[in-house]
């Protein structure tokens, strides 16, 4: 497997449409509004390759979020096969100084029309400074269909509310094999609690210029569709 490919395995199996989840890889223990929707979607390039994804999830119950969606993925100018995402997740107790989480689901990479990996992982939030600072951290499995293999999945990131609309965001995340992922960028709400853009930058831990990405993000969320 290519730094690459492990580099969307790890997006699919560790990111939700939950709060935090754009422009962030690890999730945090919130949920799409109750009742609500929302659509991330996001371009991501690196180096000849560009990935376009969306990500819609919907809240009907109050307390599980359903998540289904993918990326059109083009290498050297190419389309290649599409990427596929479906996933469900819940709390155990919502964030409120802390929260923690349950998700899992089932992903295809980008161009990998035949492979896929089932997830899952628990997403824990520690709220601190006045809730202005929000610490995450994931730890999760995930099994590969096509080689049938088992991996950790790991994540620790933050968010740091630096105004009413800016946020500055910063993790590393990974398995427990191969040097880790490191990300940093920001999120602004350009309409308060429903549209938001991003953008980040990131790389692999050792090799910084090879496997360096910028991302560039849209959020738009719903107001009360389910009663």
């Amino acid at each position: 497997m290519t730094t690459l490919r492990l580099f969307f395995l790890l997006l699919a199996g560790l990111a939700s449409v939950a709060e935090a989840a754009r422009p962030m890889v690890t999730d945090d223990a919130r949920l799409t509004d109750a009742g609500a929707c929302q659509v991330e979607s996001w371009a991501h390039v690196h180096r000849n390759d560009r990935e376009f994804w969306a990500l819609p999830a919907c809240n009907p119950f109050g307390n599980l979020e359903i998540t289904a969606g993918g990326a059109l993925p083009y290498a050297a100018g190419e389309r290649q096969s599409s990427a596929r995402v479906v996933q469900l997740k819940t709390l155990f107790k919502p964030l409120d100084g802390y929260g923690v989480g349950f998700a899992a689901g089932y992903a295809v990479q980008p161009g990998e029309p035949h492979s896929g990996a089932s997830y899952f992982y628990v997403p824990v939030s520690l709220a601190l400074a006045d809730e202005r600072l929000v610490v995450h951290a994931n730890l999760g499995h995930t099994r590969e269909r096509e080689n049938r293999r088992n991996s950790l999945t790991w994540g620790l990131g933050s968010e740091w509310q630096s105004s009413a609309r800016l946020f500055v965001i910063a993790e590393s995340y990974g398995q427990d094999r191969g040097n880790p992922f490191v990300q940093a960028g920001l999120r602004y709400w350009l309409v308060p609690e429903r549209i938001q853009v991003d953008a980040t930058w990131g790389s692999q831990v050792g090799r910084i210029h090879e496997q360096r990405w910028f991302s560039l993000g849209l959020r738009l969320i719903s107001p009360r569709w389910f009663d």
